[in-house]
Order: C-alpha cells, then sequence, then structure tokens
C-alpha cells in the first residue's frame, strides 16, 4: 500500500513559515518538553571534514505527543562560495511518529534551521534578558546575526542595536539591513567592547575558536546569547566569564559540555558549579532564572533535535491540507 509525501522546497516554505512570534512559541514547547525528561534526543552526529573545509551534523529528537519526528542533515561546506555555491544548505525528513512513515520532505537549504535557531535565540531572551532593553548588540554580520536580532526585537523590542564584525564593510552592510527591517536606529561599532559595554542584549554569531567576548567586559544587566559553538574547537565566549555571570543555562547540558562554551570553561578548570540549568527548567519554573536586573546571564545555545521536531511538525501541520509543495507516493 502506498502513501503520500509531501515535498516543498525552500521557496515554498519561505511562504508557509517565518519567523514571527508564532515560531517563537512553536520552539518555546520544544524546549518546555525537554524538560520534561521524556523526549528521546540522540547525541549530535557531527562529522568534521577538514580535507573539504566542511562538516556535517545529524540532528533528530522523538517529542511524546507529537504526530512526527524529523531527522534534519545539515552539511556546510566553506569553500563552496568560491564556486558560486552557498556554505550552508541542507534538508529535513519528518517521519510518522506511529508508523515510522516519511510524512514530508523540507528541502529547506537550511532555512528552518535558521529560523529555529534565530527562535531560540528570543526565547533565552525572552526568559533571561532584563525586562527592558534599550540598547541590544550583535557580534557577527552574516544571516544568524540578522534573524537573531530580529527575534530578539520580538520579545525585547529595543531602541537602538550595534553591530562588531571583523570585516567593516561587512558590519556596515549588516547594520544597514537590520535598520531597515527593524525601523531603529543601528550603528556599526569599531571596537567589541564598547558594544559589550553600551548593551542590555548581546548575541554572539560567529564561528569563533577564540572568544569574541572578554570576562572583563561584563557588566551588570547584560544578558549574552551564545550560539556559534556548535562543533568542537569553536568557542565565543572567555570561558572566565562562565564562572563570573550570576546564571549561566545550557540548551542541553549534554552538548553544551562537549559542543558549547561550558565545554571550554571545563577544559580550562573554571566550571565549579555543578550541572547548570537547562532553558527548558527555566521556562517551567523547576530551576531559577534571572533574579534582578542587574544579574549578569548567559545562555548557551548548541541547537538541539527538539527544535528540528517543533519546526517541522509546526510546518507540516500547516501544509498537510493545503495544496502547497509536490505529492509524491510511495
Amino acid at each position: 500500500m502506498s502513501h503520500d509525501i509531501k515535498i516543498l522546497t525552500e521557496a515554498e516554505l519561505r511562504q508557509v513559515v517565518g519567523l514571527d512570534i508564532e515560531t517563537v512559541d512553536v520552539i518555546e514547547q520544544a524546549f518546555t518538553a525537554l524538560a520534561s525528561g521524556e523526549v528521546v534526543m540522540p547525541p549530535i552526529l557531527s562529522m568534521d571534514l577538514p580535507a573539504a573545509n566542511g562538516e556535517v551534523d545529524v540532528k533528530t529528537a522523538y517529542i511524546p505527543g507529537f504526530d512526527g519526528f524529523a531527522i534534519k542533515v545539515s552539511p556546510g561546506f566553506f569553500d563552496n562560495p568560491k564556486l558560486g555555491l552557498p556554505s550552508l544548505n541542507g534538508l529535513m525528513i519528518l517521519f510518522s511518529a506511529k508508523t515510522g512513515l516519511v510524512q514530508a520532505l523540507f528541502l529547506d537549504n537550511g532555512y528552518l534551521t535558521d529560523i529555529r535557531t534565530a527562535a531560540a535565540g528570543a526565547v533565552a531572551a525572552r526568559h533571561l534578558a532584563p525586562e527592558v532593553v534599550e540598547t541590544a548588540g550583535v557580534i557577527g554580520t552574516g544571516v544568524q546575526a540578522r534573524l537573531q536580532m530580529k527575534a530578539a526585537h520580538l520579545v525585547r523590542p529595543f531602541s537602538k542595536l550595534l553591530v562588531w564584525g571583523r570585516d567593516a564593510a561587512k558590519a556596515q552592510t549588516c547594520a544597514d539591513d537590520l535598520a531597515a527591517d527593524l525601523g531603529i536606529e543601528v550603528q556599526p561599532v569599531a571596537d567589541a567592547s564598547e558594544l559589550v559595554s553600551l548593551s542590555q542584549l548581546v548575541v554572539t554569531t560567529t564561528p569563533a575558536r577564540e572568544p569574541v567576548v572578554k570576562a572583563e567586559w561584563l557588566h551588570k544587566g547584560l544578558h549574552i546569547t551564545a550560539m556559534g559553538s556548535d562543533q568542537e574547537g569553536k568557542n565565543e565566549i572567555d570561558p572566565r566569564a562562565l564562572a563570573l555571570a550570576d546564571l549561566y543555562v545550557a540548551d542541553r547540558v549534554s552538548q553544551t559540555e562537549i559542543l558549547g562554551e561550558l565545554r571550554s570553561a571545563k577544559q580550562a578548570g573554571l566550571w565549579a558549579h555543578g550541572i547548570p540549568a537547562e532553558l527548558g527548567n527555566v521556562i517551567t519554573g523547576d530551576a531559577p532564572g534571572r533574579r534582578s536586573d542587574e544579574d549578569i546571564t548567559i545562555a548557551d545555545l548548541t541547537g538541539t533535535g527538539a527544535q528540528d521536531t517543533a519546526i517541522a511538525s509546526h510546518v507540516f501541520a500547516m501544509i498537510r491540507d493545503s495544496k502547497a509543495g509536490t505529492v509524491i507516493s510511495a
């Protein structure tokens, strides 16, 4: 007996789902589910390919109560721009949680990953940033820098944004784009320390292997979301900063101690606070979050398979009975 499979391209997916509060709420549900302890989420399958200047990550999770589960494959081949090709691509496969049959194939070229990653940043800001954020800062100038600040603005509508990047021209372009998108004042800055000192909310979106935020830059009332360290060897935040912060929160401890900022702090012998809180536990109230506007908080986001299952399931619910995409029988 055959069954139908929906196939959607990136262009079709962009017409279906975008970065909005509904998407942020969907990703928050994924973190809440993780806090229940009932999600089945194996370790990330991560393959480093230095000979090709590439990497491949595979993530998945089964969330009880969801009709389906996703397996997401994310290749990143960083010499591709020399060939006129994008560095990142990939796809998500959605399976029925009851039968294991393929329900949908999302040929998103990383689009769904991009928006679920940005939405996770908004979830972190919603639960950890000060209630009032006047100035935000982003370190990095790529696609995720733009999306992270659009997402953060949904939950903390700051009136000023600062941008820092290694390439001043790219920082200016990023600032111009965000000013147009958000309708607020956006300025590139020449010094990352100045960006941090003037901001209440900072997001780091780089592939850095040496810290781009130093511990001595921390100040009262600061929240940092670090989302670039998603492979062994990457490190955006000075390991001393994790020890000095009032609160450090992981998306998934078992991942951040291998791939994230927690790994660097542990390797430096600077983590002595036991098992840190996870974002889902802060959302549910099972772990303390920000206690005052003066707290210094850090969120370490490595990206979870639960987020992929949540966004894929959300998209499928929207297109299941529509004419979107192509249907094949298998």
